[in-house]
Formats: C-alpha cells, structure tokens, sequence
C-alpha cells in the first residue's frame, strides 16, 4: 500500500471524481486503451497519496451508451441496462490498473453482481475510504433514463464528498467546445444557475440540481493533462469551478 503524504492543509477530504467512459479511450475509436486508463490510475494514486479519501464514477460511452442504443431502435430501459453494464467493465479495468499501483481498491455495483463486485451500501463504502480504499461506484443509479452524471452527484453526496470532480478533455467550462470553436470563452467561475440557464452541457441538469440543493462545489478539469488531479486539490493548475455565490 502506497505511503500518505498528507499536507498541512488540505481543502478537500473526500471527493468523488467523475469519468466518462470516452476518457478511457485514448486515441482509439472504442473501447479501452491500457496506457491511458494507467496514466488516469497514477492521477488517482497521487491524490490517494496526499491523504484524500477518493471515490470514482465512471461512464460506459467507450463500449455502449443507451441513448444511442435507444435512438437505434432498441428499448430505453434495455438500453440502459447494457450501458450500466459497460460501467462496470470499465469499473474493473480501473480497479485493475490502481491496484497494481499499490492502492486497494473497491468496486461497488449498483445492480447484484457478487461474483465481481460488491453491492453499493453506502456505509461500507465510507468506511473503505476511511481505510485508504478507492471505491468506484459502477452502474449508475441502477435505474434506466438516469445518467452517471447524475449517479456522481448522487453518490458524492451520499458520501459526504466536500467536492465532485469531473474530469473532461479541455482545462474547464467553456462558451462552446473550444476544439470547435475559436474564441470560445473560459470560464474560471460559474453557479449552478449559470450552467443551467446558460445551457453549457458540463453535467445533465438533474446532476447540476442535486449538487445545488446539497451544495456541493463541482471543479472541472482536464483528466488528460498529467498531474492534473492532484494539482486541483492543491488550489494549483487550470480548472473551472461550479458554486452558489
């Protein structure tokens, strides 16, 4: 188990960090690609390091996302299914690459899979983090028709998080997809109010609502960029932050 280097102060205790299932894919067009999902595991180890209790969500969009399955004729409610499915795979590969960096880790399954993974019981999964596990939080809600955005904000605040980090592949919130779009403004600070009404699709609007109701900060960066992770918890590094002023 790695050694805790722990600060003499540190803003956040626990926080949940938020995946797509896309971040895992590296420059392949499906699936997942090992040196990417071990360079996101080492980001993860660093902040483990420095004492931080971290939980994970991660999307299945690399392998099967539902709405798109839907679209395609299939049922809503199946479609979904297999996508919760996908998180969990993607759930194990990451367990994989953190453990064999020296950090125990936790899976903890929506929907009954005793064979793989735990049950999700919320208490239990505090307690792993407690111990210095990483728990990832795998399919969804485990419901259909709710997102993994949504499942991270539900879960980091039924964790007690003091933060949700969703990890993209640009350095914050901006205007419009700045890969897209040139001049595209970024955004250092932001409410809840202004992703909402601005309509800048950072998270879906039910995961933006529930972090406004429990006030919990939300602080996008970029999970490609090495060392990013731990940089946002030191205060350091490029990041957009989402608050009730």
């Amino acid at each position: 188990m790695i050694s805790s280097l722990k600060p003499a102060s540190r803003p956040y205790q626990r926080v949940l960090l938020k995946l797509s299932g896309e971040a895992l894919m590296g420059k392949r067009d499906y699936g997942l690609d090992n040196d990417t999902v071990v360079a996101i595991a080492a980001d993860i180890v660093s902040v483990v390091a420095m004492g931080v209790q971290v939980c994970v969500v991660i999307g299945g969009g690399n392998i099967f996302r539902g709405v798109s399955g839907a679209a395609a004729g299939m049922e809503r409610s199946q479609a979904d299914s297999i996508g919760m499915l996908a998180t969990v795979m993607n759930g194990l590969a990451m367990q994989n690459a953190l453990e064999k960096q020296g950090v125990p880790t936790r899976v903890q399954s929506a929907i009954a899979m005793s064979s793989l993974c735990e049950p999700f019981i919320r208490r239990r999964a505090i307690r792993h983090m407690e111990k210095g596990r990483v728990v990832i939080f795998a399919a969804g809600t485990g419901n259909p028709f709710f997102t993994t955005d949504t499942a991270a904000s539900l879960r980091a605040v039924e964790m007690g998080c003091d933060a949700l980090l969703k990890g993209t592949q640009v350095d914050g919130v901006y205007s419009a997809d700045p890969r897209k779009v040139a001049g595209a403004e970024r955004y250092e600070e932001l409410t809840y109010l202004d992703v909402l009404s601005r309509d800048l699709q950072v998270m879906d609007a039910a995961a933006i609502s529930l972090a406004r109701e429990n006030n919990l900060p939300i602080l996008v960066f970029n999970i490609h960029a090495p060392g990013a992770f731990a940089q946002v918890m030191r205060g350091d590094g490029l990041f957009t932050k989402i608050i009730e002023r």
